[in-house]
């Protein structure tokens, strides 16, 4: 019984430690080193204590390892859905259309979103290239518009660190 207990803690444990992990790093790429370095504290605090725990236990079980590393893959997840929750922020998106089709340009402002266009050469046509900033939460969004009106464009996403002025 007291190593069912054990591996559901360290399991338990470990998936709180290494969603601290993924929020922690999110707020370093951020630039948001202060808040970084206190999740930091509470994570490796963590950490150690059910190390320390997993490590001098009587017990020896591969259940044991078996727990922690379920834990660590499971707090892996759960700290991407955290992050995606939490976390704001904007999302560079650079389109390149397969052609020069005003009519999609003015399809994606009408629903909202804020564009800038560039003439492009392909290589083998003239093109627009669409640059957009947009917030995390709408990308799905886009992402499923610009499929819908042009199947062949070809979409490159990045995390932006840094926005000034512009709508």
């Amino acid at each position: 019984m007291y190593i069912l207990i054990l591996c559901i803690k360290i399991f338990l444990v470990r998936i709180i430690d290494v969603s601290l992990g993924t929020v922690r790093t999110l707020f370093t790429v951020k630039g948001k080193n202060f808040v970084a370095s206190c999740i930091g504290f509470f994570e490796i605090l963590v950490w150690f204590l059910i190390v320390k725990e997993a490590l001098n236990t009587d017990e020896e079980s591969i259940f044991i390892a078996i727990s922690y590393a379920l834990g660590f893959a499971t707090g892996t997840y759960v700290g991407g859905i955290v992050s995606d929750l939490f976390m704001d922020g904007t999302l560079g998106v650079f389109v390149t259309l397969s052609s020069k089709d005003q009519s999609i340009v003015d399809s994606i402002r009408k629903a909202g979103y804020v564009l800038s266009v560039i003439d492009v050469k392909g290589y083998d046509k003239e093109k627009y290239l669409l640059l957009l900033e947009v917030d995390k939460k709408r990308i799905n969004k886009l992402k499923k518009l610009i499929n819908s009106l042009d199947s062949k464009a070809f979409l490159v996403v990045n995390e932006t660190k840094y926005v000034q002025n512009g709508f």
